[in-house]
């Protein structure tokens, strides 16, 4: 309870430091680095090369996108946390920054002030997916064997201790159901290992599976969302398949390392967000299944501080942690 109190008063100092301010500045002079702490293939990675190319051709330099995966997402949030704050290395990121805070004993960071908020990109259901093969057509009949056949579903993880795994306990402890988790390093590889049939299911962003479901590789069971989504109208949620108010929506985004002049966090949120609401970037994200937020930098840090007292509780109630 006392690492929570000491987060939630570092998110405070990270709000305050939310300026709108709009200086003349000469943003960017030169390529900029965006960090995906998670693997190729996956949702994060995918929304981020779709912004960088746009960023790219309005910025007329180059947006490099790298994936530096590692410990739960830690190692890639540490090399932005460090790096110059000068705006030219950003992170990507969602729910992870504030779960690893509460799962890891000891961070290379700190979660709550070495970083400055840009943007909240995108929103989007978590889905929970199964191998066709597995013989589990409803979301209703993945929970009854969870709960009669405790453990013997393997459920693959995108990263150890993410959104995924906090939603599942959610429904663990409504259902009082047990599969076993299989981390991967990103959303790409953990829905790979269930098409190719090595994990049962997976519960992972929706746009990383949209495809994949669409042309019946993977089977789609529910979404966490209290709303269907557009990109798969087909696919009920959870709370209308037996869970009544079950609800989680995660989201995607982007921070710089704390001290980045103002002036060059307006520019980059109005730049970002002049770029996911364009026609054709809106277009292209809805038909994945996300839903395009552009918030301010004020409007992400209310909702890291959202997700630190939702996400603490379930952390806490079932006993979560990573180091």
């Amino acid at each position: 309870m006392a690492r929570f109190k000491t987060l939630a008063a570092g998110l405070v100092l990270l709000m305050s430091g939310v300026v709108n301010a709009d200086d003349n500045v000469k943003f960017p002079v030169k390529a900029v680095k965006i960090i995906v702490p998670v693997a190729a293939g996956g949702s994060a990675d995918k929304l981020t090369r779709v912004l960088a190319e746009k960023l790219s051709e309005k910025w007329g330099q180059p947006v490099v996108v790298e994936n530096v995966t590692g410990a739960s997402g830690t190692i890639g949030s540490a090399k932005v946390a460090k790096a110059p704050h000068d705006g030219y290395t950003l992170l990507q990121t969602g729910e992870a920054l504030t779960l690893n805070a509460l799962l890891f004993k000891k961070l290379p960071y700190d979660s709550a002030t070495a970083f400055t908020p840009v943007i909240k990109a995108v929103v989007n259901p978590q889905i929970l997916v199964v191998n066709p093969t597995v013989g589990i057509d409803t979301f209703e009949r993945y929970v009854a064997v969870t709960r009669e056949k405790p453990g013997t579903l393997s459920l693959g993880l995108p990263t150890n201790g993410g959104i995924a795994q906090i939603a599942h306990e959610m429904l663990n402890q409504r259902t009082g159901g047990k599969v076993t988790y299989i981390p991967y390093p990103g959303g790409g590889p953990a829905a790979l290992d269930v098409i190719a049939g090595h994990t049962n299911a997976t519960l992972i962003t929706l746009a990383a599976v949209t495809e994949y479901v669409k042309s019946g590789r993977l089977k789609a069971l529910a979404v966490t969302t209290s709303y269907r989504s557009t990109a798969l109208p087909d696919v009920p949620t959870m709370a209308e398949s037996g869970q009544p108010g079950f609800s989680v929506e995660s989201w995607q985004g982007y921070l710089a390392p704390a001290g980045t002049p103002p002036a060059v966090i307006t520019q980059l949120n109005h730049d970002f967000a002049e770029v996911l609401r364009s026609n054709d970037v809106r277009r292209q994200l809805e038909s994945l299944g996300y839903g395009v937020k552009a918030s301010t930098p004020q409007e992400l840090a209310e909702t890291l501080k959202s997700d630190l007292s939702r996400y603490g509780k379930i952390v806490n109630d079932a006993g979560i942690s990573i180091q």
